[in-house]
Protein backbone atom coordinates (compact mmCIF):
# COMPACT_ATOMS: atom_id res chain seq x y z
CA UNK A 1 0.00 0.00 0.00
CA UNK A 2 1.37 3.47 -0.83
CA UNK A 3 2.55 5.65 2.04
CA UNK A 4 -0.25 8.16 1.42
CA UNK A 5 -2.83 5.39 1.95
CA UNK A 6 -1.25 3.83 5.02
CA UNK A 7 -2.62 6.54 7.30
CA UNK A 8 -6.13 5.19 6.70
CA UNK A 9 -5.16 1.90 8.35
CA UNK A 10 -4.91 3.71 11.70
CA UNK A 11 -8.52 4.89 11.54
CA UNK A 12 -11.19 3.01 13.46
CA UNK A 13 -14.58 3.78 14.97
CA UNK A 14 -13.25 4.12 18.51
CA UNK A 15 -10.76 6.77 17.38
CA UNK A 16 -13.55 8.87 15.86
CA UNK A 17 -15.81 8.36 18.88
CA UNK A 18 -13.09 9.53 21.30
CA UNK A 19 -12.37 12.55 19.13
CA UNK A 20 -16.06 13.44 19.00
CA UNK A 21 -16.47 12.93 22.75
CA UNK A 22 -13.80 15.59 23.36
CA UNK A 23 -15.92 18.04 21.37
CA UNK A 24 -19.24 17.28 23.07
CA UNK A 25 -22.02 14.82 23.69
CA UNK A 26 -24.13 15.88 20.70
CA UNK A 27 -21.18 15.51 18.37
CA UNK A 28 -20.53 12.08 19.84
CA UNK A 29 -24.13 11.05 19.11
CA UNK A 30 -23.89 12.27 15.51
CA UNK A 31 -20.58 10.49 14.88
CA UNK A 32 -21.94 7.31 16.43
CA UNK A 33 -25.02 7.55 14.18
CA UNK A 34 -22.84 8.08 11.09
CA UNK A 35 -20.62 5.12 12.00
CA UNK A 36 -23.59 2.81 12.43
CA UNK A 37 -25.42 4.06 9.32
CA UNK A 38 -23.40 1.93 6.88
CA UNK A 39 -23.31 -1.83 6.68
CA UNK A 40 -19.50 -1.75 6.83
CA UNK A 41 -18.16 0.78 9.37
CA UNK A 42 -15.12 1.67 7.24
CA UNK A 43 -17.42 3.17 4.61
CA UNK A 44 -18.34 5.98 7.00
CA UNK A 45 -14.81 7.00 8.05
CA UNK A 46 -14.50 9.81 5.50
CA UNK A 47 -17.83 11.29 6.58
CA UNK A 48 -16.71 11.21 10.20
CA UNK A 49 -13.37 12.80 9.33
CA UNK A 50 -15.12 15.56 7.38
CA UNK A 51 -17.60 16.13 10.17
CA UNK A 52 -14.93 16.42 12.84
CA UNK A 53 -12.77 18.66 10.64
CA UNK A 54 -15.65 21.17 10.53
CA UNK A 55 -14.51 22.17 14.02
CA UNK A 56 -11.30 23.52 12.44
CA UNK A 57 -13.18 25.63 9.89
CA UNK A 58 -15.88 26.92 12.22
CA UNK A 59 -15.33 26.22 15.93
CA UNK A 60 -15.86 23.46 18.45
CA UNK A 61 -18.78 25.33 20.02
CA UNK A 62 -20.52 25.92 16.69
CA UNK A 63 -20.05 22.29 15.66
CA UNK A 64 -21.56 21.11 18.94
CA UNK A 65 -24.49 23.52 18.54
CA UNK A 66 -25.07 22.38 14.94
CA UNK A 67 -25.03 18.73 16.02
CA UNK A 68 -27.49 19.52 18.82
CA UNK A 69 -29.81 21.26 16.35
CA UNK A 70 -29.56 18.43 13.81
CA UNK A 71 -30.34 15.87 16.50
CA UNK A 72 -33.50 17.80 17.32
CA UNK A 73 -34.68 17.11 13.74
CA UNK A 74 -33.57 13.49 13.28
CA UNK A 75 -31.85 10.72 15.20
CA UNK A 76 -29.36 10.05 12.39
CA UNK A 77 -28.11 13.33 10.88
CA UNK A 78 -25.59 13.31 8.05
CA UNK A 79 -22.44 15.29 7.30
CA UNK A 80 -24.36 17.29 4.72
CA UNK A 81 -27.07 18.36 7.16
CA UNK A 82 -24.49 19.49 9.75
CA UNK A 83 -22.53 21.41 7.11
CA UNK A 84 -25.73 23.12 5.88
CA UNK A 85 -26.58 24.21 9.41
CA UNK A 86 -23.10 25.68 9.85
CA UNK A 87 -23.05 27.35 6.41
CA UNK A 88 -26.39 29.07 6.95
CA UNK A 89 -25.60 30.04 10.54
CA UNK A 90 -28.65 28.26 11.95
CA UNK A 91 -26.54 26.94 14.82
CA UNK A 92 -26.23 30.40 16.35
CA UNK A 93 -29.01 31.86 18.52
CA UNK A 94 -31.08 34.53 16.84
CA UNK A 95 -29.98 38.06 17.60
CA UNK A 96 -32.80 40.49 18.16
CA UNK A 97 -32.62 43.80 16.36
CA UNK A 98 -32.73 46.56 18.95
CA UNK A 99 -33.41 49.52 16.70
CA UNK A 100 -35.08 52.50 18.32
CA UNK A 101 -38.59 53.15 17.09
CA UNK A 102 -39.78 56.67 16.38
CA UNK A 103 -42.99 57.52 18.20
CA UNK A 104 -45.89 55.11 18.29
CA UNK A 105 -45.77 54.45 14.54
CA UNK A 106 -43.44 51.71 13.43
CA UNK A 107 -42.32 51.20 9.87
CA UNK A 108 -43.57 48.02 8.24
CA UNK A 109 -40.92 45.49 7.34
CA UNK A 110 -39.60 46.00 3.84
CA UNK A 111 -40.35 43.18 1.44
CA UNK A 112 -37.49 41.51 -0.39
CA UNK A 113 -39.63 41.42 -3.54
CA UNK A 114 -38.99 44.37 -5.84
CA UNK A 115 -42.47 44.35 -7.43
CA UNK A 116 -44.53 44.42 -4.26
CA UNK A 117 -46.22 47.77 -3.72
CA UNK A 118 -46.78 48.94 -0.20
CA UNK A 119 -49.30 51.32 1.34
CA UNK A 120 -47.08 54.32 0.53
CA UNK A 121 -47.54 53.73 -3.20
CA UNK A 122 -51.31 54.13 -3.02
CA UNK A 123 -51.32 57.30 -0.81
CA UNK A 124 -50.53 59.69 -3.65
Amino acid sequence: MPASHQQYLEWNGDCFRKWAERIGSSTYQVVDAVLTSKRVEQQSYRSCMGLLKLADKYSVDRLEAACRKALSFTAAPSYKSIKNILDTGNDQPEKLDKEPTTGSHTEPAKSSHALTRGADYYRR
